[in-house]
């Protein structure tokens, strides 16, 4: 009996290095999904307008969320935050914190297919909330459902006014849409998995606390090419 339990005991630590890499590698994944998916809506024809990207401190995707998900209220969304650096977001675009979509209430039209979101933070309060602690999309920061097309000079007051913009992907169409009531928090857990080991996410933006990963490099460098200088009010980034 007891050399039963041993030989179990040896198993299972022998397991815990294999299931803490399987864990590395499904973010590694996500991080290069990420990318993927960013770099798919960005190159939409009618796609996000390009002088709202280049006024944007901070960029959320969240690939492949289910509405299932949603309906039993787990926490399903997962993905990525990549920033500009520095205090004021005037720097290159940096290394990756990762991040949770939670709770969404909006029902979803879209169906039971898998979504991809991909969030525009427009101003430094709103990317300081969120990196800091779970953020409440139209409470705690406003929110609207981004404009399509090339240019946002149609884009009303509320959109214009919004801490975050959403933009959804689903069945191959692109559209904007409100994620009011869904929460939005840094994932440290999976920073911790990223990393190596574990790390803030305002101490990832802020501190350049953790060298970029590999399987982030793809992403930041299509975000340092698409759209290298943050073109807001230098007022604004105060």
């Amino acid at each position: 009996m007891k050399r039963t339990m041993a030989m179990l005991l040896a198993l299972g630590l022998v397991g815990l290095p294999i299931a803490a890499e399987d864990k590395e590698i499904k973010e590694a994944e996500r991080l290069e999904n990420c990318g993927t998916i960013l770099k798919e809506i960005m190159d939409i024809p009618d796609d996000i307008p390009q002088d709202l990207i280049d006024k944007a401190e901070c960029i959320i995707v969240y690939p492949s969320v289910v509405k299932a998900a949603f309906v039993v209220g787990g926490s399903y969304g997962r993905g990525a935050m990549v920033c500009r650096g520095g205090q004021h977001f005037t720097g290159p675009w940096g290394a990756p914190t990762m991040m949770a979509l939670e709770g969404a209430s909006v029902g979803f039209q879209l169906g039971g297919q898998a979504t991809d979101f991909v969030l525009l933070v427009m101003n430094p309060r709103g990317a300081r909330s969120i990196l800091k602690s779970k953020v409440k999309l139209g409470a705690d920061a406003s929110a609207a459902a981004g404009p399509k097309g090339r240019n946002a000079e149609a884009a009303t007051d509320v959109t214009m006014r919004a801490e975050v913009l959403t933009y959804s992907r689903a069945r191959g169409l692109f559209a904007g849409i409100s994620l009011a009531g869904s929460t939005v928090r840094p994932d440290n857990s999976a920073n911790e998995k990223v990393y190596g080991k574990k790390v803030e996410a305002m101490d990832i933006v802020f501190k350049g606390a953790a060298p970029m990963p590999a399987s982030a490099r793809a992403m930041v460098d299509y975000l340092n090419k698409k759209t290298p200088k943050n073109l807001s009010d230098p007022e604004s980034l105060k």
